[in-house]
């Protein structure tokens, strides 16, 4: 269940109500038209992180706009800051943000010295901020307060709607998604963004990726871009194009396993130091992973 609840009729009668169009919102946010849309037909809602700009730009109040349903928990507590995940490397002064990621995903606890950073770039007392870890690291499902009105409980969407459907610990967003197989996939230095660029333009045979598209797409401040970007990007990180352009959790569980033996394999044949393994058990393997398109 999401900590904040966003209601995509107020967001439109609220933006009415300022004067604003949504072309408007959407170059305040730094992100598509289509976007917009979709979070004021129910069909999408936005990355936690930019809920404060959002209200901010209608000129309401963060919590009465999007009022909590749950305690914070650290990705919580971050969104209200207005940081994405990526952009906490920053804060923490680290070559990822590995720490900050692993922490919200209940995976290990943040270092102390991390603690009184985040806090200060939070605006939250360090009690807090390790309140809302505990929270992260708490097993089973959260519950809403009692008492809140019934309209503002978010229901089940419908197997057809487009909210995506990641499972826990899941990438979702396409920053996500690009974090993820950067973080979890490579043990040597991550590619650059030029890197990733001139890699993906290669292997599509056009010019569709630029540096500063893959920066924004990784950061979050692009979020939605055609197939043919999704299907560069992915071709440049060596998983197919279902990856980026699916929400289903049993094929991102899937594609990140078998990226992972594929690169655990090679590894292992580059650590050992006798013979390489076949070529064709890491075709084969690459050939799993490469066949696995929509249809």
């Amino acid at each position: 269940m999401p900590v904040r609840h966003v209601d995509g009729h107020l967001l439109r009668k609220v933006r009415r109500a300022a004067d604003l169009t949504q072309a408007e919102i959407a170059e305040r946010l730094g992100v598509s038209v289509p976007a917009v849309v979709g979070w004021e037909s129910g069909k999408s809602v936005p990355d936690g992180e930019k809920l404060p700009a959002l209200a901010q730009a209608l000129g309401m109040d963060l919590d009465e706009l999007f009022p909590r349903l749950l305690p914070p928990d650290l990705a919580d507590l971050r969104c209200d800051a207005g940081y994405s995940q990526y952009q906490t490397a920053a804060l923490t002064g680290t070559r990822s943000a590995g720490p900050v990621a692993n922490a919200e995903r209940g995976r290990r606890r943040l270092a102390e010295k991390f603690v009184p950073v985040l806090a200060d770039a939070y605006g939250v007392a360090v009690p807090e901020l390790l309140a809302a870890q505990e929270r992260s690291f708490s097993p089973g499902p959260r519950t809403p307060p009692a008492g809140l009105p019934e309209s503002r409980i978010p229901q089940q969407p419908a197997q057809d709607d487009a909210v995506p459907k990641g499972g826990a610990g899941l990438p979702v967003t396409i920053a996500e998604k690009i974090t993820h197989l950067l973080e979890e996939t490579y043990t040597a230095p991550h590619p650059t963004d030029a890197q990733i660029a001139r890699l993906g333009n290669t292997k599509v045979r056009a010019a569709v990726l630029s540096e500063d598209l893959v920066r924004a797409l990784r950061t979050g401040e692009v979020e939605a871009v055609p197939d043919e970007v999704l299907d560069a990007l992915a071709a440049a990180l060596a998983v197919p194009p279902l990856f980026f352009r699916s929400n289903d959790a049993e094929v991102h569980r899937i594609v990140s396993g078998m990226r992972l033996v594929r690169g655990g394999l090679a590894g292992l044949a580059a650590r050992g130091g006798g013979e390489a393994l076949p070529a064709e058990l890491l075709d084969f393997i690459g050939g799993v992973v490469d066949g696995m398109r929509p249809k």
